[in-house]
């Protein structure tokens, strides 16, 4: 079992940053591939950015350039570095956790067996 707490949420207005933090407990970090994902209101939830446990990220083409995955496998803790916010990035934001993605599946959702419980990003116009 992995347990998932995400933190950094927050208001900020068009242009600004945030950084989220997604701290796990439970089992061997490092194994894991863990991802981001954001659920805006009344739309699917969708993929924002994976990491590996070697370090290697994917990320979705809407925040290509703008934000950044990176993790701490001493702390255990995953991070979301979001620069250049637009308001379309408001969503609560999840982390997820699971033993075995691809390139070719990271992005999908049932790919991941771990979830947080989120945390909220509004930006502002």
């Amino acid at each position: 079992q992995v347990q998932l707490v995400e933190s950094g949420g927050g208001l900020v207005q068009t242009g600004g940053s945030l950084r989220l933090s997604c701290a796990a407990s439970g089992r061997t970090f490092s194994n894991y591939f863990m991802g981001w994902f954001r659920q805006a209101p009344g739309k699917e939830r969708e993929s924002v950015a994976g990491i590996r446990w070697s370090d290697s990220t994917y990320y979705a083409d809407s925040v290509k350039g703008r934000f950044t995955i990176s993790r701490d496998n001493a702390k255990n803790t995953v991070y979301l570095q979001m620069n250049s916010l637009k308001p379309e990035d408001t969503a609560v934001y999840y982390c997820a956790a699971t033993r075995v993605a691809y390139g070719s599946n990271w992005y999908a959702s049932n790919t991941y067996n771990y979830w947080g419980q989120g945390t909220q990003v509004t930006v502002s116009s």
